[in-house]
């Protein structure tokens, strides 16, 4: 794919990724008849917390998509795809931060140490921090195969942030089933294709498989 193809693609997935933002922003707003229904600062904290878990499962998804397709074109994609997953997860926090705990920081200390679910998803929002600042070229440079290792939480991280649905939902427990098993399918081929290579005697550093960030 050219570099104007791939500059062009850019700015569709960039602006499909800030999509569901303006959709809950007029909502929010009830612009057109748009509304987030009864509970309203209940549904934007969890919808946000939401496309933040997409994201971050299509993120982990490039690479599999790139080897099974031979579609090179999509680790151009991985870095974007990372940064709004972080993005949508920080929006998540701070909605509830702000409009259902109107920013008491002791109510919130309390919430995250009494409530399990919390606690792993916030858990899953400091190991990301980490990730999206040291997300560019440079800062990949400067930390050489730290970089790579500090990168590899991003795993604990899905894993983390399926696990805080599958607690929040509580009854209806579906959806998250639905992400828990792409994600142990993400993870499941992982394994399988190092396994693969390690038979095959691979000669040569190990690729850089989904990390939150990836270079140009």
């Amino acid at each position: 794919m050219s570099a104007a193809a791939i500059r062009a693609l850019k700015v569709v997935v960039f602006g499909l990724c800030l999509l569901p933002l303006v959709i809950l922003t007029l909502q929010t707003f009830g612009v057109g008849g748009l509304s987030l229904g009864a509970n309203p600062i209940e549904e934007l904290i969890h919808s946000l917390g939401k496309w933040g878990l997409k994201l971050l499962l299509i993120t982990l998804a490039v690479t599999p998509l790139r080897k099974l397709t031979g579609w090179n074109w999509l680790l151009r994609l991985r870095r974007m795809l990372g940064l709004f997953a972080f993005f949508y997860v920080a929006l998540h926090f701070l909605v509830y931060a702000g409009l259902d705990q109107r920013f008491d920081a002791v109510a919130i200390f309390e919430d995250i140490a009494k409530r399990p679910y919390i606690t792993v998803g916030m858990t899953a929002l400091l190991l990301l921090i980490p990730l999206a600042v040291t997300s560019t070229n440079r800062m990949m440079r400067r930390l050489g195969k730290n970089w790579q290792k500090l990168h590899r939480l991003v795993y604990v991280i899905a894993i983390l942030g399926v696990w805080h649905f599958y607690w929040q939902v509580k009854l209806d427990t579906l959806e998250a089933l639905v992400y828990a098993g792409i994600l142990f399918a993400l993870l499941g081929y992982r394994l399988v294709d190092g396994r693969r290579r390690k038979r095959r005697g691979a000669v040569g550093p190990r690729s850089n498989h989904d990390r939150l960030a990836h270079p140009r």
